[in-house]
């Protein structure tokens, strides 16, 4: 599939009214939903679903475990708006593509987003099963050239060189330590390193993301909440550790995709209870807490 590098600005508004035009009200929080986690839309009430494919020049997932839709509702008393499924560069899109589901959120109103991934784990303390808060990120997608902000930029979304120190909003991560905290779910915080893919890590190359301070690992996330911080919205991410990233190449032991899903359904039921409470005791967004918070119309 041809992949269009910069994403003209008129193609997030039409994706915005098309969307607009078949819900009822205005999303507040959004989420993106990783690999096995799409069952967590269920918790859904009164939802409202738009598939992808009808949604003008909305990216189509290719991958087992991304459903394709768009779901509207209630959780928590809070109007939501989630991806289930998303997008990946090595599918082919450019990283336009691949964000503009972000930009077309905050169109509708989004100024919080909540993003979940399935990671490997990189931290040699971790196991396979946890579930990591992430603190910060290592974007070396964007490291290498292909930052989701490259191209002209778009004054009406955030500033040319944003600032990118508080990406992972502290109050939103110590609210989840307290909700995890509140409901005996062990947690871990890290930083999370995002790489291009498909191909899994090398065990050299897990021993480098190691070494550079990496504690999970996986292909997404990264370039979608450098554009959400982008455009002034709070950022909340969560790590499934679906599996322990191999550092030896001696190892007999294998990762797949199949095994990703198996035990990211395993971790569901803990990361609905935290999501749930953390939109149950939300704080109010104020812009002026947010580095980027340009006015939307």
């Amino acid at each position: 599939m041809a992949a269009t590098e910069f994403v003209p600005e008129e193609h997030y508004r039409a994706a915005a009214a098309a969307v607009r035009a078949r819900i009822a009200g205005s999303p507040a929080i959004g989420l993106i939903l990783g690999s096995g986690l799409g069952p967590l839309v269920d918790e859904i009430e009164s939802p409202q679903v738009i598939p992808y494919q009808d949604i003008p020049h909305w990216p189509h997932s290719t991958v087992k475990g991304h459903a394709g839709r768009l779901v509207f509702g209630e959780l928590e008393g809070q109007p939501v708006v989630v991806m289930q499924g998303r997008t990946h560069f090595y599918e082919g899109y450019s990283m336009g593509q691949v964000t503009l589901p972000v930009r077309v959120m905050r169109l509708l109103g989004v100024n919080t987003l909540v993003v979940t991934n399935a990671a490997g784990g990189l931290n040699a303390s971790f196991s396979a099963g946890d579930i990591m808060i992430i603190e910060d990120h290592i974007a070396f997608t964007g490291l290498a050239g292909f930052n989701p902000l490259r191209g002209p930029n778009l004054d009406s979304f955030g500033p040319r060189f944003p600032v990118c120190t508080h990406i992972y909003d502290p109050g939103l991560r110590k609210l989840a330590h307290r909700v995890a905290a509140e409901n005996d779910i062990p947690v871990r915080e890290g930083v999370y390193v995002g790489l291009a893919g498909p191909s899994f890590e090398t065990p050299a190359e897990v021993r480098m993301l190691r070494a550079l301070g990496g504690d999970s690992v996986g292909m997404s996330t990264a370039h979608e909440t450098i554009v959400a911080y982008h455009t002034g919205m709070r950022v909340l991410g969560f790590s499934s550790i679906t599996n322990l990233s191999i550092d030896d190449p001696e190892a007999s032991e294998e990762v797949s995709h199949e095994e990703v899903l198996r035990l990211g359904r395993q971790i569901v039921p803990r990361l609905a209870v935290l999501i749930r409470g953390v939109l149950r005791q939300m704080p109010p967004y104020d812009p002026a807490e947010v580095e980027n918070h340009p006015e939307y119309e």
